[in-house]
């Protein structure tokens, strides 16, 4: 009785080291896969929605120049690392199973360059350094720390296309209204407007074709009229 049970025993013994292999086996060949997944590469880098950023140093300030693991990348670390660059507004990433990384850009305006040191003013009242030479900004002439927050508001609401017609801007208040503003358009017209009204400029390109050729002082901030300028000598 008691050599049959030792056979037994064996057998048991034979079958837990049996299963025990397979099992290491089976680890085996799955740390072989994830590490094999984690070895590829992102293979394309979408971006799309910049207008002033390039999409080289987008690529850059993401950390992706080096087309690193796409499984190990998170795409929420991608957008931390976007959002620390001062011009960008807002950033959606996303993956897609060919090994690509769509990143969709929404940067912030810049409403004017500072006349006096060449910084650039964004709609989020932060000043930073124009980095990229951009043009077709209007040139802001004189100093509206006191009212900049009103400044930026207001400003950020004129279509861009329209914000590009402006050569220079100047804070002129007066008794009646501390948020009057002088542009100096890039057609030869003079426009004062005053922020409360700011959405009149944007019909700017209507107002021009009732001037015709004409050349002179539109006035926004009261009686919206024209006046011709006198012809130099």
């Amino acid at each position: 009785m008691s050599s049959k049970k030792e056979i037994r025993v064996k057998k048991k013994r034979k079958l837990k080291i049996k299963n025990i292999l397979i099992l290491l086996l089976i680890l085996f060949l799955i740390g072989l896969l994830f590490s094999y997944i984690t070895t590829l590469r992102i293979k394309n880098i979408y971006v799309i929605g910049n207008e002033i950023l390039k999409d080289k140093t987008i690529i850059e300030d993401a950390n992706l120049m080096d087309y690193p693991s796409f499984l190990l990348t998170k795409t929420q670390d991608i957008k931390n690392n976007l959002l620390e660059n001062d011009y960008i507004k807002d950033v959606k990433v996303s993956k897609n199973y060919k090994f690509g990384v769509y990143i969709e850009v929404k940067e912030y305006r810049v409403i004017a360059k500072r006349l006096s040191d060449g910084m650039l003013i964004l709609e989020n009242k932060k000043v930073v350094e124009d980095e990229y030479d951009l043009s077709e900004i209007p040139i802001l002439i004189n100093d509206v720390s006191e009212v900049v927050d009103d400044f930026c508001k207001y400003f950020s609401k004129i279509d861009k296309t329209i914000l590009t017609k402006i050569s220079q801007i100047e804070y002129v208040p007066n008794d009646v209204d501390k948020n009057r503003y002088l542009l100096y358009m890039n057609d030869g017209n003079y426009v004062y407007v005053t922020l409360t009204k700011i959405d009149k400029l944007n019909k700017y390109n209507s107002i021009k074709d009732q001037l015709g050729q004409n050349v002179g002082i539109v006035y926004l901030d009261s009686g919206d009229y024209f006046e011709i300028k006198e012809k130099e000598s």
